[in-house]
């Protein structure tokens, strides 16, 4: 297997079946005495510039890099890919997915695979010396992601590798896995079996998200030829913390931008959000917080006129984190249509793209194929009926003053963890209409 190495992964002081009884969410680096095969050692970072940014309360330094290393690679994959598709198409992907499964795919590489996994990433950009701590701040990132205190918040993560059963995986280097990522290693017959394998990785993500994300991995995508499938998958649902009435929904066109028009259900409400209108960059930047509040859904809306590629062009982290910084409690009257995006692709090109070559390579790290589908779902039920009243009592209140966001031409949208700012989604909404 080259530099990915999954015979004789890990070297461990601890038992398996110790480790298993560890709370991650609790642990400490030493209760995972990790010792890998391959080490890079990163070269000194470059000194932050954003000096303006304050580590947020109860949040290891470490973890508040890797959630940036997320989102400077959430934006560079974006571009690439808003590049790639006509610009009236939807985008929809989860970087914090991607990276994670990527993450696990680093625990068994080596040499120049491991370089540019850290290089791609963004993971050499968190100050440790070495990469083997990368995922235990992972684990620590993902227990703020996925634990959540509001029941009302739906966010469901699917990672996993699947190898053919004529490999040895290490037992030890499975239990780290599904400690620290939540995924073991499942042996399937790639080579007797490549689509019976297909369907059953297929069923497993559908088991995973609630039979929400199926058919991830298309026909023909295995042959008797694979050795190693990534595969990585999330759904989210939330419920607003102000919630659009349904009374409110009316029907209007949404302004493509081919100029054509389609019917979409534009929902409407008004109340204060977190809001800014940033005059040099052309756009409205509205927030809507979904109970819970630590969960948020980020709006960006192009001035009318400004074609949404222009935006898309010119969006870079340090600006992101200065228009998010400088929204304000604001009254708006918001019109957004419902809408629903599903978008699934090979990521393999894409990544080769942005440099990561090795692992794709039949003579370095021979990884055939990487797929990504993910789902969302955004319409006007936003709260439980018992928080609804008090939450919307400004609601429909006369205000001559109040601003207007009017999502009836293509936005982007991130859906993210407010504290710490990591992009949990991004996505471009171009054509609301495409999936009703």
């Amino acid at each position: 297997m080259g530099s990915l190495c999954v015979q004789s992964l890990w070297l461990l002081s601890l038992l398996s079946a110790a480790l298993a009884a560890y709370d991650i969410c609790n642990a400490k680096p030493k209760d995972l005495p990790l010792e890998p095969m391959c080490i890079y050692r990163s070269p000194e970072p470059i000194p932050d510039t954003e000096e303006s940014e304050k580590i947020p309360e109860s949040t290891n330094p470490r973890v508040w890099e890797l959630s940036k290393a997320n989102s400077r690679f959430a934006l560079s994959f974006y571009k690439h890919l808003a590049q790639e598709k006509p610009s009236g198409s939807n985008i929809f992907l989860s970087p914090i997915s991607i990276s994670t499964a990527f993450a696990m795919t680093k625990l068994g590489a080596c040499n120049t695979t491991l370089e540019q996994i850290m290089k791609v990433f963004e993971f050499d950009t968190i100050k440790e010396k070495t990469s083997d701590q990368v995922h235990f701040f992972f684990a620590k990132l993902n227990c703020r992601l996925y634990r959540k205190k509001d029941k009302t918040t739906e966010l469901v993560s699917a990672n996993r590798l699947f190898g053919d059963k004529s490999l040895t995986f290490n037992e030890t280097y499975q239990n780290i896995s599904e400690l620290v990522y939540g995924a073991k290693l499942l042996p399937l017959n790639f080579k007797e079996k490549p689509d019976q394998s297909r369907m059953i990785i297929n069923e497993w993500i559908a088991n995973k998200t609630e039979n929400r994300i199926k058919e991830t991995l298309p026909e023909g995508a295995l042959d008797s030829n694979t050795v190693l499938v990534l595969v990585n998958t999330i759904y989210f649902k939330g419920q607003w913390k102000s919630k659009f009435d349904k009374e409110d929904v009316f029907k209007d066109d949404f302004f493509l931008a081919d100029s054509t028009t389609c019917p979409v259900s534009m929902m409407y409400q008004e109340t204060k959000f977190r809001y800014g209108r940033f005059e040099k960059d052309k756009v409205q930047v509205l927030e809507l917080p979904y109970k819970g509040e630590d969960i948020t859904m980020v709006l960006i809306l192009p001035f009318k006129g400004t074609p949404l590629s222009e935006v898309e062009d010119n969006l870079e982290l340090k600006k992101l984190t200065d228009w998010l910084a400088a929204l304000k409690e604001t009254t708006v009257a918001v019109q957004m249509p419902r809408f629903r995006i599903e978008d699934s692709f090979s990521l393999k090109d894409k990544l080769q793209a942005l440099g990561l070559e090795d692992l794709f390579h039949p003579h370095h790290a021979s990884l055939p194929e990487a797929f990504h589908k993910a789902f969302l779902e955004v319409n006007e039920e936003g709260s439980e009926a018992s928080a609804a009243t008090a939450v919307v009592a400004v609601g429909r209140s006369i205000n001559l003053n109040r601003e207007r966001f009017i999502a009836n031409h293509p936005f982007l949208l991130l859906i993210r963890e407010s504290t710490i700012n990591t992009m949990v989604f991004t996505g471009r909404v171009a054509d609301p209409c495409a999936s009703s």
